[in-house]
């Protein structure tokens, strides 16, 4: 068996298997910037294919797209033109100091910062490429709903679809590992044109809300919104002109924060 990341050395197959024809992603995020007064240079960090990106320059900003991945950055720069793309690791990057009126992470990027050090590389990366005043928006899924939910490692959820005449079938289990605190997903590919099976392994970190307040604000930035939802990813899905929950107990949360205190 193989192992390897499917989608994310296959953009095409990753927009196949989550598909947002409507840019609900894209349009979240410019109606977030719009509220809180975001000025027009973005950079959308773990921009994967890139659609959410172009959206946000098709809306008139001035985008860059970063991600680690070669594949990923190819894809975006063919299919999604608009961006400027660069290869950026989100734990801790360097894009030059106060280039951004807004930094972008979304579909639990941030979550790839599995320890307090990357987290806080993160945080520090994002306030020096912000300008004053600058904000930084995420959405990620929530710790606070998958810790001591037993249910998560219960049934593995299955899910099929067809790209190119390929139909491709994926088995996803989801274990919370308490003491790491994180949240483990296997995915098991398989194909109907002969090819091997594909597994997938992935983590991600379980941030509690308060957590998450907390380091932000440490980090020099102003927590403006945290609600578990409407959004992009939620069930069901945000609509133009929707009104944050006030809540946080969901499966998902929506940050916004604006640079303010200057960091060491």
């Amino acid at each position: 068996m193989n192992s390897r990341n499917l989608l994310t050395d296959n953009p095409a197959l990753y927009e196949a298997r989550f598909p947002d024809t409507e840019r609900l992603a894209g349009r979240w995020t410019e109606e977030c910037l719009r509220t809180h007064g975001s000025g027009a240079r973005v950079l959308d960090i773990g921009c994967g294919t890139g659609r959410d990106a172009a959206h946000l320059h098709t809306a008139g900003r001035t985008v860059t797209g970063a991600d680690l991945s070669d594949a990923m950055l190819r894809y975006a720069a063919r299919h999604h033109p608009g961006p400027r793309h660069v290869r950026a690791d989100l734990r801790r990057f360097d894009l030059g100091a106060e280039g951004f009126d807004a930094v972008v992470c979304l579909d639990s990027a941030l979550l790839y910062c599995r320890t307090d050090a990357e987290l806080d590389g993160f945080l520090a990366s994002c306030h020096r490429a912000l300008a004053p005043g600058g904000l930084l928006v995420a959405e990620m899924r929530n710790g606070a709903y998958f810790l001591g939910r037993a249910h998560v490692t219960a049934a593995p959820a299955t899910h099929a679809f067809t790209h190119e005449g390929v139909t491709y079938r994926s088995v996803t289990r989801l274990r919370v590992d308490p003491a790491a605190r994180l949240l483990q997903r296997s995915r098991t590919w398989t194909t109907d044109d002969g090819s091997p099976p594909v597994e997938q392994r992935s983590a991600w970190r379980l941030l509690l809300p308060d957590e998450l307040r907390r380091t932000v604000t440490e980090a020099g930035f102003e927590v403006l919104a945290l609600h578990d939802g409407p959004g992009p990813r939620t069930d069901p899905a945000w609509c133009e002109g929707d009104a944050p929950t006030g809540t946080t107990a969901g499966d998902r949360l929506h940050l916004v924060a604006r640079r303010t205190a200057p960091h060491a």
